[in-house]
């Protein structure tokens, strides 16, 4: 690998750590959404949540004043009696209470599945930038700025798939869920998206082959043919 290549991937590098940091963040906390009941009167309870791919958080909130923000139930910083329950991703039996509409539990499961998938795409591209650096092994810069590229990807549609999972909670009339927000695992794993898909795609040119500045650049490099 040429110094001025090596240059680039270290930069590239920096950008894939910051972008495999926020993926981290997103797929380990469960703060993807924010849900939240209508709020009917002041000095009462009522009991908002917030998720991720794993499990469900509710909150009991004791309401004084209404939300400035309009969130109706919250904001889910106050004060209250916190009960998570993880969900049964790749378990049998009964139904967990985790939400009130049971397709719930296939929406997360497969948000979580793709998010592995997402996981395994960015160990495989690690592993390729690090035997980079090796003498005459530039050539896993492609494969490695496929694999981030991949999980660019498999990330972005974990997120449309939390998107959705949100949106039928909302519209669904066995819940009590009337309002929601995207909290910041949320944006972690969009920015994840981001700069993962970047950093592919920087990796990608940077191994391509030095192409001539000049058209005729190449005509000088070749050796004359010689007569017999």
């Amino acid at each position: 690998m040429f110094e001025e290549q090596a240059t680039k991937v270290k930069i590239t590098s920096v950008v894939i750590v910051v972008g495999m940091s926020a993926m981290l963040a997103a797929v380990v906390t469960d703060h993807w959404a924010v849900l939240s009941p209508r709020v009917e009167r002041l000095n009462a309870t009522c009991e908002a949540a917030h998720f991720g791919l794993w499990r469900l958080c509710k909150k009991t909130i004791y309401i004084v004043e209404e939300d400035p923000q309009g969130k109706g139930c919250g904001p889910i910083t106050l004060p209250g009696a916190k009960n998570c329950s993880y969900f049964k991703h790749f378990t049998s039996g009964e139904e967990a209470e985790v939400f009130e509409v049971k397709t719930q539990k296939e929406y997360n499961i497969s948000a979580a599945a793709i998010a592995i998938f997402s996981l395994f795409f960015m160990i495989l591209g690690t592993l390729s930038v690090i035997f980079s650096f090796g003498k005459g092994r530039d050539y896993l810069l492609r494969p490695a700025g496929m694999f981030f590229a991949f999980a660019g990807l498999c990330i972005i549609i974990s997120v449309e798939v939390m998107r959705q999972s949100v949106k039928r909670m909302i519209d669904s009339d066995e819940t009590i869920w009337i309002e929601y927000y995207y909290s910041w695992s949320f944006t972690c794993a969009c920015a994840s998206f981001t700069l993962l898909i970047l950093s592919g795609v920087a990796l990608l040119l940077i191994s391509m082959p030095h192409m001539p500045r000049n058209p005729w650049e190449t005509c000088m490099d070749a050796e004359p043919d010689t007569l017999d």
